[in-house]
């Protein structure tokens, strides 16, 4: 897998997504990636095309391996220091990655790449991406875009890769909405008694 260095939007929101399939934050709906099919659904979910998958479909082993891979994303989100998140992403890097590459795109303008080694796995090829995306966020956005969900219900964690940096939840459309309708609920309440 080829990973591109300087977009590190997608491999954020890989990341957020990834950390959220866990069980403990999916408490309704349970383990996301239960199975290989579910990880092959997390896969074209999020246009993912690792050069694991030419050896053939994702196995047990593999969703086993993405599970530790989940944990050690979330390891690093939750992590409050700076200098031990970066260390910790870094370590998920090294294990799976070549060297750096400079190559040209389609318009000409030049990129740093990093490449997945041969012998790299599925969840490997996940952590490179991954890591290096959050290793980034660090660099350009700051140690606090990796966050937790405000969501007083909700265990999920997300990093911020949004241009004013102010997003409090891990799914907007779902534990925001839930927190507006409660305060919505809760001044109609208020207004009603008041009356």
């Amino acid at each position: 897998m080829l990973v591109q260095l300087d977009d590190y939007v997608f491999g954020a929101r890989v990341a957020t997504d990834l950390v959220n399939t866990a069980p403990e934050v999916m408490i309704s709906t349970g383990e996301g990636l239960s199975d290989p099919e579910a990880l092959v659904g997390f896969l074209a979910e999020h246009d993912l095309h690792p050069d694991a998958l030419t050896r053939g479909p994702p196995t047990g082993e593999d969703v086993v391996a993405v599970h530790q891979l989940r944990e050690a994303l979330r390891a690093v989100v939750d992590e409050p220091d700076p200098a031990a998140a970066t260390t910790r992403a870094g370590e998920l890097t090294v294990r799976t990655g070549t060297g750096p590459t400079l190559r040209r795109d389609d318009s000409g303008r030049w990129h740093w790449y990093i490449r997945s080694s041969p012998q790299a796995g599925l969840a490997g090829e996940l952590a490179l991406l991954t890591a290096t995306s959050l290793l980034s966020v660090i660099r350009s956005l700051g140690h606090d875009r990796l966050r937790h969900c405000a969501a007083p219900t909700c265990a999920g964690a997300f990093i911020d890769t949004s241009r004013a940096g102010r997003r409090r939840y891990c799914e907007p459309a779902v534990c925001g909405n839930r927190i507006d309708a409660a305060n919505y609920r809760a001044r109609r309440r208020r207004i009603q008694t008041d009356s």
